[in-house]
């Protein structure tokens, strides 16, 4: 008599390595993108906080993403970075309202609540600001791809530029303007962060985001 119900239930898909590997950074870096924008530091004659380095890691994952599987795939991993976001919020939030040990020295107290600590504008603006601007970038990554293949790396590179260029103006568009609007004039600050952000576009991602589809594909042992 054969039991039908022990019959071996199908595997579930297996995620690629490189995404699975990925997915990991990309978490990482929407938490640690918040804490970094609390530094700014000269590049030449260019001053631009420091979170912007993480921000062009979630460009450079989200592109390689999107050429290696997708663009469905790729806004998936947009949507599911709200979540370490939310996460760590909340917990910093928590972490803020309980008491600090006694054996702390009040001016390490000062100094982590003075970074942690953030208005409600600030941190209403930068999911906002993240989820327009990531989805914008994939958005015009694959609209500059046309209906087949881009031309090696230098069609990938060039894609990956304009895509991370405008996504990034458009940022700072929306994060300057929700958080500081109405508290003082934010027309140089604007200026000065979409030039900073632009270049560092135009300098960085295009080689990262060659380097990090090598890498997938490695990962995932294909042949290069």
């Amino acid at each position: 008599m054969n039991d039908t119900s022990s019959a071996a239930a199908p595997a579930a898909p297996a995620i690629p390595r490189s995404l699975f590997v990925f997915a990991l950074i990309y978490g990482g870096m929407t938490v640690i993108a918040g804490v970094l924008g609390f530094k700014q530091v000269a590049l030449g004659p260019l001053a631009v906080e420091s979170g912007i380095f993480a921000f062009l890691m979630l460009v450079v994952l989200s592109s390689t993403v999107a050429q290696l599987h997708g663009q469905a795939i790729a806004n998936r991993l947009v949507f599911w970075g709200f979540l370490p976001l939310a996460g760590s919020a909340l917990l910093v939030l928590l972490v803020l309202m309980l008491p600090p040990s006694a054996q702390m020295p009040p001016e390490n107290i000062a100094a982590f609540e003075q970074v942690l600590s953030q208005t409600p504008r600030i941190m209403a603006a930068g999911p906002v600001a993240y989820g327009v601007s990531l989805l914008l970038n994939i958005w015009i990554f694959q609209k500059l791809r046309g209906s087949g293949e881009n031309s090696g790396n230098v069609g990938l590179m060039v894609r990956g530029a304009i895509a991370s260029a405008l996504s990034q103006a458009i940022d700072t568009l929306i994060f300057v303007t929700l958080a500081f609007y109405g508290e003082f004039p934010i027309g140089s600050l604007l200026v000065g962060q979409m030039l900073a952000k632009v270049a560092l576009s135009i300098a960085l991602v295009p080689f990262l985001i060659t380097a990090f589809v090598s890498w997938a594909k490695k990962l995932d042992g294909k042949a290069l």
